[in-house]
């Protein structure tokens, strides 16, 4: 009897750390679709840390996951470029910041975009995919409030041959 209460206890307190784990310190996340490559592929997981802005700001060039604005229910990920107060634009498919062109190493497909200057609001951030011809981010559905940031995406964990930081 005393074993299969020992068995019952250890259960319901891994449980529990699970759900406190996953409800407040980090979650799992799957890539579905290609906004995101060359970082990110469709199927990989990613670690995306909950406490990342509990303890400080979302930063530029930040790969995080939101409540998808047009739709609470979906979850995106998408990196931040500009924070509140920034304004920013596109030529030609190059990205500026206050008025100075962002190196985007990561970007392999910038399209030939124009997009006017938008001064992104008090407690909002402006996403764009990196994939910039296939993503459907700030440019459509505008900036994203800080609030719908659920996490900053830190690790890919699946699959193995993918394991790496993101940057």
């Amino acid at each position: 009897m005393d074993t299969v209460r020992d068995l019952v206890e250890t259960v319901l307190i891994a449980a529990l750390i699970a759900l406190v784990i996953r409800g407040f310190i980090f979650e799992p996340f799957l890539v579905d679709g290609p906004s995101m490559e060359p970082t990110l592929f469709t199927g990989e997981w990613l670690f995306v840390s909950k406490i990342a802005y509990r303890f400080g700001e979302v930063k530029r060039g930040d790969v995080i996951v939101f409540r998808y604005p047009l739709n609470p229910s979906k979850d995106y990920v998408k990196r931040c470029v500009a924070v509140a107060g920034d304004t920013v634009e596109l030529r030609l498919g190059r990205l500026y910041v206050n008025g100075q062109l962002v190196e985007e190493p990561q970007i392999r497909y910038p399209g030939l975009y124009n997009m006017k200057a938008v001064t992104v609001p008090d407690g909002c951030v402006f996403v764009l995919g990196d994939h910039r011809t296939n993503s459907e981010d700030s440019r459509y559905f505008g900036p994203v409030n800080v609030r719908d940031i659920k996490g900053k995406a830190e690790f890919i964990l699946w699959p193995l041959k993918s394991v790496r930081r993101v940057k």
